[in-house]
């Protein structure tokens, strides 16, 4: 029996599977996919909010602002992408000024830092590509920007670096209560275990409504996207918010911290937990709602377009602690926006509950530190020139868009929680996430995959499961 169950390997999963790791105690996380990183927390906007916009006194509030706080000591520890680029709330007329001194003083009581309204001569000295007809901004200089995959994987790899067990390709299909416990039914079996951490996403209402009497309901809130070429970076400094309206802060048009630009999201309420196609009129919508607040914007130079899903419940409030009619459930439940930036205190706040639950001692061998796969981008021609002539690997470019070479996806798929799928790799590295879209380095990313795996080409997939790629040799097509 394991002491404790994590339902979910995405970035609150991953967060509380970290923390728990500080103590001892017998820890697993269960995905239904192959890999860490695989639904809501790999499609969004890569925001690390400054908590201005929830509520005050709200559990999202109080989350997003100590979440904030902790990400440049985080990434410090754990090696990935974050830069504290701050974020303006942009006022299109005069007539909205009250709703943004509202969100300046919301924000206030919320305790974040820094908080300004700036004129129109200031932003325009910020942002040159701001609408022309903008009047004024609220200027956030806590908020960021980071690399979701690289933030999810990080936190991943240290718990399981620190003793937790992940299971891939596991899907949960009941909770059953016992004695001592919960059963978890899987596709794979029967896992007991002393608590279970509900971090499930949008399927967190599913086991939630399983074993509480008090329903929730969550409603898939999809966001289309589009993502501009590198040569856009530096046509917006900061992350560039709309004043928020009911469904959310609107489109925003923001630098990511690999140099490109991103613009989105819609907020469009479906039906579908795995809905995640876009649609033209999403797009179209996004790219005229852009317009409204730059001027200029490159959308030309789009590389590809997505759409990512919001575990949105009814309340529009984090649900986070212990069941109190289902002793050892804890529930991470209603993670939307700003749940990636919510994510580190989350994951804090979840394991200390359930220290005091299972009164756990502390892990004398935790090591908080990870490093990341090492960038010959950021070496010097010294230092690059001793690395190839070390390790050849690395003087084999695989990804010529964004200058991948052969050593780094070595690196992904055999560190621990490796890469296993052409994804896997891309999440880790960025293979495949240029100009091309992978259009030519597939087949020898491929080739390495296969290679390492010890497996067959036919065998490698997109993204695990049935997403295999070769599908038969042309002579049986024949």
């Amino acid at each position: 029996m394991y002491d404790i169950v994590i339902i979910g390997a995405g970035v609150t999963g991953c967060a509380v599977a970290r923390y728990l790791s500080r103590y001892q105690a017998s820890v697993c996380v269960v995905e239904k996919e192959e890999d860490v990183c695989c639904g809501t927390s790999k499609a969004n906007s890569a925001i690390v909010h400054g908590g201005f916009d929830a509520a005050h006194g709200t559990l999202m509030a109080k989350m997003n602002v100590m979440g904030n706080l902790m990400f440049p000591a985080l990434a410090e520890e754990l090696d990935f992408e974050f830069q504290p680029n701050g974020s303006l709330v942009v006022c299109m007329n005069q007539e909205d000024m009250p709703k943004l001194q509202a969100l300046y003083e919301n924000g206030v009581k919320n305790g974040v830092k820094g908080l300004e309204i700036i004129d129109q001569a200031r932003l325009r000295e910020m942002e040159p590509n701001i609408s022309p007809d903008a009047v004024a901004a609220l200027w956030a200089p806590t908020g960021g920007i980071v690399c979701p995959f690289g933030l999810t994987i990080a936190l991943a790899e240290n718990a399981y670096t620190n003793g937790v067990e992940f299971r891939f390709n596991t899907e949960v299909k009941a909770l059953t209560p016992r004695e001592d416990g919960w059963i978890i039914q899987t596709n794979h079996g029967a896992i007991d275990a002393k608590c279970v951490v509900n971090a499930a996403g949008l399927y967190a209402d599913v086991f939630h409504n399983q074993v509480s009497q008090k329903k929730i309901h969550i409603t898939p809130r999809r966001g289309d996207y589009c993502l501009l070429d590198r040569t856009t970076g530096g046509f917006v400094k900061h992350t560039i918010f709309q004043l928020p309206g009911k469904l959310g802060k609107g489109v925003l048009v923001s630098p990511t911290v690999h140099g490109n630009t991103i613009v989105g999201p819609t907020a469009i309420d479906i039906e579908d937990k795995d809905g995640i196609n876009t649609t033209a009129a999403g797009l179209n919508e996004l790219i005229e709602k852009a317009g409204t607040t730059v001027s200029g914007l490159p959308i030309r130079q789009v590389i590809t377009s997505f759409a990512g899903l919001r575990a949105h419940e009814a309340a529009h409030e984090f649900i986070i602690g212990e069941v109190p009619e289902a002793p050892g459930f804890f529930d991470c439940a209603g993670i939307e926006s700003p749940g990636l930036s919510s994510a580190p205190a989350i994951g804090l706040t979840v394991a200390d509950m359930l220290r005091d639950k299972l009164g756990l001692a502390e892990n004398p061998n935790y090591d908080g530190k990870r490093k990341g796969i090492l960038d010959p981008k950021k070496l010097s021609k010294e230092e690059l020139t001793a690395l190839i002539r070390e390790e050849p690997a690395y003087g084999r470019i695989i990804c010529r868009c964004e200058s991948v070479s052969e050593g780094e996806i070595l690196d992904a798929i055999r560190r621990p929680l490796g890469a296993k799928s052409l994804d896997g790799v891309k999440r880790r590295t960025r293979a495949g996430m240029g100009r091309c879209q992978s259009g030519f380095c597939s087949p020898r990313t491929m080739e390495i995959l296969a290679r390492e795996l010890h497996v067959d080409q036919s065998e490698i997939t997109k993204m695990g499961g049935n997403s295999k790629l070769i599908v038969g040799t042309v002579k049986e097509r024949l």
